[in-house]
């Protein structure tokens, strides 16, 4: 049975006579104090909290900041998973007037420090123990960073830094309200709402300031993605640190005045789809990709009739989300297979998702059409939408009637696009931040005459969709001049198997296009156990981990993956796999020779982005050895 969000109402978005983040979050709470805001789990069963009780918390986290000193403008950092704290503390640290940062979790002391350091935050609120350990080796010998406040009370006794401050700190009377509204009117439109830090692909991150304008601007443009009801419900639990969560999920469900359940965990995600039953799912792509390839792979089990119906169901599907996509009518005959496939097949895609969600948004990376394509088909519309942190989120949407597959959609009205002499996308308008923080050099080269260059080439067709081709840094040259797109070289060899987890290409300065293909673990672990090569009850043990730690990759992992990596076997299935993704490549981006990697490519490995983006310079470093050998040892490697 679903969560109960309330009876279902106009749809009043506040943001339109908010003059801050905070003011918008008063407005909410003014109008739907009785109203559920989110749901968390205790005890076993979701518990609700109303707007009226977000505001409550909010208040005294904000009265306990102004009491450790805190003045409008000074920033508040917080590191933890994505629960109702990290929102409480958000919000709580908006109404003092402050400026409020996310950190990544699972990152070391180092790169907690340098954001600590960089940022100047003068109060650290920290929601996990192991998170607090790395929180104070960071913080040692950094006299900005004024109070470390755990989550938890018992986690007090794990250090004996002085500041160290108990929670209740941030849980006591809640601020007066005439202090809030004098802290709020403190604030300009201009004025710094929160600091966001890059995922550092290239470098170490740079902290751009995204501004109240900023994100009341992009609030105001909610019904031009999607059509948004009062009683919709979310489920959350991506990282809020990224600008995606933050202010696409979060702060929409502010304005929009809609509800949301706070996953248990990572790991919990998949059963909590079916106890929360989402109307709206947003994720990044490898969410959809490993539903996908686990669909896949249990298919590959059912006999060919099984895999027949499949087919025919897929087939009518497609022809329905192409009719979605455009906004053309279904015609009864088509409507009548579409009842027929969903009964049969779909219904259970759906039921995996919670059964109610009724669009999904996806973004942060490319997906590949395939993915998209099954599940417009089966019925879980994915709309890609593109942006970044520097341009408040989103630039470009896919939205009902106009969705085209392979593009990241059309451009938000009120805001400008073109495309410079070297392909790169550039954006101007009321979305384009304020700026990276103490870093003026990199602003001027960001923004110039207020086009904010977004590191992207694109393409734009004749209906204004965009398609992204690569990063614009990622551009890779061959020894012979030839220009290549890396993402269009991976996307092809990844999309052909279900097994493939990752693919780096590799052509800077050589004579041909190489590659590292990296084995997707849980497709992996299933493929062995269902040939025998590896017993079930390690395979469940393995998997259990990886879910819940997605960050991580266990040398118990890797020692059960190589056995199965280097059996002939599974060897030839990736041969012709990356044989079947060259298909769709020009001659000259075809991959000649390729490297199977043992193991998969991790946060904490150094190889992925919090954001599972992979680091391309770090994988470059960290591969070097095996990437010279492709083109220098003809014994070594595979060829298509």
């Amino acid at each position: 049975m679903a969560l109960d969000t309330g009876p279902a109402q106009p749809v009043r978005m506040v943001a339109d006579e908010a003059t801050s983040l905070g003011d918008m979050f008063l407005r909410r709470v003014a109008l739907d104090a009785h109203r559920p805001a989110y749901f968390h789990k205790r005890g076993g069963a979701w518990q609700p909290t109303t707007w009226g009780g977000f505001a409550d918390g909010a208040a005294r986290v904000a009265a306990g900041l102004i009491e450790l000193g805190l003045e409008p403008g000074d920033r508040v950092a917080i590191l933890g998973p994505t629960r109702p704290e990290w929102v409480v503390h958000d919000i709580g640290a908006q109404l003092a007037g402050c400026v409020s940062l996310g950190i990544y979790p699972k990152q070391s002391s180092d790169q907690v420090r340098y954001i600590l350091e960089h940022s100047g935050a003068r109060v650290l609120t920290v929601g996990d123990r192991n998170e607090l350990a790395v929180a104070l080796e960071a913080a040692t010998g950094l006299d900005s960073l004024e109070a470390i406040v755990p989550w938890d009370a018992a986690w007090l006794e794990d250090g004996d830094d002085p500041r160290l401050t108990d929670p209740a700190a941030l849980a006591g009377e809640p601020l007066d309200a005439e202090i809030i509204r004098a802290r709020l009117d403190a604030r300009e439109a201009d004025d710094a709402a929160i600091f966001v830090y890059t995922s550092g692909t290239t470098g170490p991150p740079k902290c751009a300031m995204i501004t109240h304008g900023n994100i009341l601007w992009m609030m105001r443009q909610a019904p031009e993605f999607q059509e948004f009801r009062s009683d919709d419900l979310s489920l959350s639990f991506l990282p809020m640190a990224h600008v995606a969560e933050r202010i696409l999920a979060s702060y929409s469900r502010i304005n929009i005045g809609f509800a949301t359940a706070f996953a248990s965990s990572i790991g919990a995600v998949l059963e909590e789809l079916g106890e929360v039953q989402p109307t709206i799912f947003g994720s990044v792509p490898r969410i959809f990709e490993k539903a996908y390839a686990r669909v896949r792979g249990e298919l590959e089990k059912k006999p060919p009739a099984v895999r027949a119906l499949v087919a025919w169901a897929e087939k009518a599907g497609e022809a329905r989300g192409e009719r979605l996509r455009t906004g053309r009518p279904i015609p009864l005959g088509l409507r009548i297979k579409y009842a027929i496939a969903d009964r049969l097949i779909f219904g259970k895609v759906k039921a995996a998702f919670g059964g109610r969600v009724r669009f999904s948004i996806v973004g942060a990376a490319p997906t590949p059409e395939a993915v998209m394509r099954f599940f417009w088909a089966a019925g879980l519309p994915l709309y890609e939408v593109y942006g970044q942190t520097e341009a408040t989120v989103v630039t470009h949407v896919n939205r009902p009637g106009q969705a085209r597959i392979g593009t990241v959609g059309q451009l938000v009205p009120g805001l400008e696009q073109t495309i410079a002499d070297d392909g790169e996308l550039l954006i101007r308008g009321p979305a384009v931040f304020g700026g990276y923080f103490r870093d003026p050099d990199a602003t001027a080269r960001a923004v110039v005459d207020g086009w904010l260059h977004t590191g992207d080439i694109a393409e734009i067709d004749r209906d204004g969709f965009v398609r992204i081709t690569d990063r614009k840094k990622h551009i890779i040259i061959t020894a012979g001049g030839k220009n290549l797109t890396p993402a269009n070289i991976e996307n092809a060899i990844k999309s052909a198997d279900a097994l493939i987890g990752h693919v780096h290409a590799h052509a800077d300065g050589r004579k041909f296009v190489s590659a590292l293909v990296v084995p997707g673990p849980l497709e992996t672990l299933g493929y062995g156990l269902q040939r025998g090569w590896v017993d079930k009850a390690t395979v469940e043990r393995l998997s259990a981990e990886l879910i819940a730690n997605p960050a991580e990759r266990s040398d118990a992992l890797s020692a059960a993956m190589a056995p199965i990596v280097e059996r002939t076997e599974y060897r030839d299935r990736i041969r012709e796999s990356v044989r079947r993704g060259n298909q769709k490549l020009s001659q000259v981006e075809r991959v000649k020779r390729f490297a199977l990697l043992s193991h998969d490519f991790s946060q904490v490995g150094g190889e992925l982005t919090p954001t599972m983006k992979i680091r391309r310079k770090a994988v470059e470093q960290k591969y070097a050895d095996v990437l010279d050998r492709l083109y220098t040892d003809d014994g070594f490697g595979i060829e298509p």
